[in-house]
């Protein structure tokens, strides 16, 4: 910016190709560094956090278009991303629309009874085991059979999430208890969870899966290949606490 004042040009404004500052003040033009001296911080912890948040919110993205169910908290994204904090932290870089099936994330949570689920086998078929009697089932309860299915393009992983109603005929019974049979349940690229519905009520229920895919993308070597396409972490100082 320049400004002629009683025949005097003052003249403000940065030079960035050299990283100078100047301005004027009281009628003199002072120069100072552009440059910041702060470092730029990027811990181990802070990089942690970051590609968490990163990879739950591309997974909350998905899970919107299968009609999840959340409540407290000041909002579902607020509640699903709590409930995800426990789970292993995954590393995939600058690829932002990288997801990947996690053992026990969260599809659902509510007032009603939490249904235990398992994977085994019923009558010499795969199943999904419950701890759920047909008979605890009330009138207008429906269940929602929630799919997450672990794919890759080009080798790099996205996830698709899916839900259907299970109909009473379906039901397989192992020992008094639901169970729901087939070879998809064999599969183990996918992960299931069944929840009960009861208007605007639902059980809170986790994903159960064999899929180990997601591990690849746990280990020290997957940090340190994500951290270096964002130039790398923060060296601490000796003696430094950590963030």
């Amino acid at each position: 910016m320049v400004k002629v004042h009683k025949n005097v040009m003052l003249v403000n404004g940065t030079l960035r190709r050299d990283g100078v500052t100047y301005y004027t003040r009281k009628g003199q033009t002072i120069m100072r560094s552009a440059i910041s001296e702060q470092p730029k911080r990027r811990t181990r912890k802070q990089f942690d956090v970051r590609q968490r948040m990163k990879h739950t919110t591309r997974l909350w993205g998905i899970m919107k278009d299968a009609d999840p169910m959340f409540s407290g908290g000041y909002s579902a994204f607020g509640r699903f991303c709590s409930l995800m904090s426990p789970l292993p932290v995954v590393y995939t870089g600058k690829l932002s629309y990288a997801a990947l099936l996690l053992p026990n994330m969260p599809v659902s949570e509510g007032s009603l009874p939490v249904i235990h689920q398992s994977l085994g086998t019923v009558d010499g078929m795969p199943a999904l085991i419950t701890d759920l009697k047909p008979e605890s089932l009330k009138r207008r309860d429906t269940l929602r059979l929630y799919t997450v299915q672990q794919k890759t393009s080009s080798g790099d992983p996205y996830v698709i999430i899916t839900y259907r109603e299970v109909t009473y005929s379906e039901f397989r019974n192992h020992n008094g208890y639901i169970a729901l049979s087939g070879e998809e349940f064999a599969d183990e690229m996918k992960g299931w969870a069944l929840v009960r519905v009861h208007g605007d009520r639902c059980s809170s229920q986790n994903i159960v899966t064999r899929c180990r895919y997601y591990e690849a993308y746990t280990t020290e070597e997957a940090m340190k290949e994500s951290a270096q396409s964002y130039g790398g972490l923060t060296k601490r100082p000796f003696l430094m606490p950590d963030d």
